[in-house]
């Protein structure tokens, strides 16, 4: 399965702010139902803190979902 590439502007992401940027879920409000539904694994650790930050090169693998590589945004 390939790794989806998500760009950032910023230093990092929270975790919720993430799962809404890679379209996982709709709402923000989503958040913690979608955290307690399914685990969630950065850099191979499981992790379910909606506000934990995700930084450049961090991978994010969700179970029946997917994963994801946060990469900095390039300036055009």
């Amino acid at each position: 399965m390939a790794t989806e590439k998500i760009a950032i502007h910023t230093e990092y992401i929270p975790l919720g702010q993430f799962l809404k940027l890679a379209n996982v879920i709709d709402t923000g409000g989503m958040v913690k139902i979608f955290l307690s539904e399914y685990s969630v694994f950065i850099n191979g650790e499981q992790d379910q803190r909606r506000g934990r930050k995700l930084y450049v090169d961090d991978v994010i693998e969700i179970e029946d979902i997917g994963a994801f590589q946060i990469v900095k945004e390039q300036n055009n």
